[in-house]
């Protein structure tokens, strides 16, 4: 699939280790920076979502979306882990469920550019999920950059795969594609985030935030890993 995602925040907050071994599956090694494990939240938007060749089909190609996620490898090879994605379009997230196995949910969204910042919000409606919602403004507060090697901004998001399990418990690798990231410092305002109460993980201190403007990705279909 090709897809572009627009005006996404990178919030990430470091969380226990035992926390997060209690939360990720076995068979996935918890990836750390210096010893440390990272949790994020990712609001964006989404446009241009289709089959790699075929055109975009008015009403299901474009919607904001909100990650949740972790990092983890596999087979030495790092990537991310998702603990949850919501969507503002039902039919994408019963697509995504069933293709790529990841647990995406319904939800009501609002995405708007204003006063030079993001105002996002996100209430989701889905039966399947505990009702997690956001509501914040967020804005860049630098010029580009791309993340160096060996730093704790690429560590975060220079991730070229994704990881998830299909209910039969084999483990799936989904291969994505982008330039490098074009990274902004930015500043965030929340005024509600329970994006993580379901799962027992109280976000605690100032996040680290990073924004981009645009990013153009191809996904692959996801395979089994073999271990």
């Amino acid at each position: 699939m090709a897809q572009n995602w627009h005006d996404l925040l990178f919030a990430h907050w470091e969380v226990p280790v035992a926390k997060m071994r209690e939360l990720v599956p076995s068979g996935l090694e918890i990836d750390t920076f210096e010893g440390r494990v990272w949790i994020g939240v990712v609001p964006f938007r989404m446009s241009g979502v289709r089959l790699r060749g075929t055109p975009a089909l008015p009403g299901l190609s474009a919607f904001p979306e909100l990650n949740v996620r972790t990092y983890v490898k596999a087979e030495g090879k790092r990537g991310v882990w998702f603990f949850s994605l919501d969507a503002g379009n039902r039919i994408a997230v019963e697509v995504a469920r069933a293709w790529f196995h990841l647990p995406y949910f319904f939800a009501r969204m609002r995405l708007e550019a204003s006063d030079n910042a993001i105002h996002y919000a996100s209430r989701r409606v889905d039966r399947r999920g505990n009702a997690e919602s956001l509501e914040m403004k967020y804005r860049a507060e630098s010029g580009c950059f791309a993340a160096r090697p060996g730093t704790l901004e690429h560590f975060l998001t220079e991730r070229y795969c994704l990881y998830a399990r299909r209910p039969d418990g084999r483990l799936l690798r989904g291969e994505i594609h982008h330039a490098p990231w074009q990274l902004q410092t930015a500043r965030a305002e929340f005024a509600k985030n329970a994006m993580t109460k379901a799962l027992g993980v109280e976000l605690q201190g100032k996040p680290l935030l990073h924004y981009a403007k645009l990013q153009e990705v191809v996904v692959w279909a996801p395979q089994v890993v073999r271990t």
